[in-house]
């Protein structure tokens, strides 16, 4: 059997993950769709809108056949380590290919890019490192180095345009799959619809998680994005609201965020991952005076620190994730089964012996850093969700979810 990977988030699914879906198996031919996960925080700092096992859920009701989990320590990192840590997960489940949404919507031109860029590596990474001293945020620091060194150029092929959010993760998809040496073969499909950060549009299907996102917390209704997402999708979020009354969402952890960075205080605070430079003293200041998120982000947030930035280094402090517990997790050990299809059962049979890394249906089972502080985040995210009755031990009591 032949499987396409895809690496995701959705948070929520919507309309556009069902057509990447389903056309990444089209275009590549493949027999299955094996999809990647981030778990109950996400790669911009955030916790997830529902939990792991909803979203899985929903994958598997709209063409995904196969949810392994992106562990914490990648699903929450920057651009680089984010797409490294799920293309070795994609490559140790035996995918042929691996297929992402992006902006320029073809393929040629990131090989080119990548090509290029690779044949001025050292020059390319100085420029990043030294525009990221300077205060540059990373993707403006990837932009600039990009321009300087690239787009000046004369270019015999059509080279990728690095200042768009998709394309610099496709771009860092194809770098990665370069770096391990994988034999899976690269596609690309254009992003439909509303940009990355667009809010919605009600005369169109297709919107954006982000504009979602924003549309329910402005409305607090699930009735004005029902046009973006699947009828399963859109059931299940509402079964969500009728059990849990919220949403994940930071203005709803912040009491609890707020109680550790007061409790830590800097000294502690600076032993988390990705803390850096003194803003320690800044996260703890700005916890004393602020009562809501908003007014905690309006305190930190400047042009050295992009709101993302200082999202992963709240989202470090919220699970307690420290420089030392990094060091301990360094490439991906397992395949963290959350869910699968008949189809992906099959192909597990099937493959079994073949597969590079050990699959993992229930945490109790395995033993890792990586394993373990992913348990512990989500009984973590559970009490941001509801800290009266929180479902703790989730990891080690549900098996791997089964659809179809």
């Amino acid at each position: 059997m032949k499987a396409v990977g895809i690496v995701v988030e959705y948070n929520p699914f919507h309309n556009g993950h069902l057509y990447h879906a389903t056309s990444a198996k089209d275009q590549t031919d493949s027999d299955l769709v094996i999809a990647v996960m981030s778990g109950n925080f996400l790669q911009r700092g955030e916790p997830a809108l529902i939990d792991k096992w909803t979203r899985t859920e929903m994958a598997l009701e709209n063409g995904v056949d196969l949810v392994f989990e992106l562990p914490y320590e990648r699903a929450t990192s920057n651009a680089p380590s984010f797409a490294a840590g799920a293309i070795q997960l994609l490559d140790a489940a035996g995918c042929s290919s691996f297929c992402f949404g992006s902006e320029n919507g073809t393929i040629a031109p990131f090989t080119e890019t990548l090509s290029r860029i690779t044949s001025v590596r050292s020059e390319y990474d100085n420029l990043i490192r030294e525009s990221v001293q300077q205060g540059m945020s990373y993707p403006k620091a990837l932009n600039r180095a990009y321009s300087t060194l690239i787009r000046t150029t004369k270019a015999e092929h059509e080279t990728v345009d690095l200042s768009l959010p998709n394309n610099i993760l496709g771009f860092h998809y194809m770098e990665a799959a370069k770096e391990i040496g994988t034999s899976m073969e690269p596609a690309t499909l254009p992003r439909l619809g509303a940009g990355y950060h667009d809010d919605v549009v009600h005369d169109t299907p297709i919107a954006s998680a982000t504009g979602i996102r924003k549309e329910f917390f402005e409305r607090r209704s699930t009735e004005h994005i029902q046009q973006f997402v699947p009828d399963s999708v859109y059931r299940s979020l509402n079964e969500w609201l009728t059990k849990r009354k919220s949403f994940g969402s930071w203005e709803g952890f912040y009491p609890i965020l707020r109680l550790q960075i007061l409790r830590d205080g800097p000294e502690r605070l600076s032993t988390i991952a990705d803390v850096t430079e003194g803003i320690e003293n800044l996260l703890y200041k700005a916890a004393k005076q602020s009562d809501t998120f908003q007014q905690f982000m309006g305190v930190v947030k400047s042009k050295r620190y992009t709101w993302t930035r200082i999202q992963r280094m709240l989202t470090h402090i919220y699970t307690g994730f420290t420089y030392r517990n990094r060091a301990s997790m360094q490439a991906p050990d397992h395949l963290r089964l959350l869910g699968m299809t008949s189809i992906g059962q099959a192909y597990l049979k099937e493959r079994k012996e073949e597969l590079k890394l050990p699959v993992v249906s229930r945490l109790a089972n395995f033993d890792s850093p990586s394993a373990n502080f992913s348990s512990s985040v989500s009984d973590l995210y559970a009490f941001g969700i509801d800290p009266i009755h929180p479902a703790l031990g989730l990891d080690y009591r549900i098996p791997p979810i089964r659809k179809g």
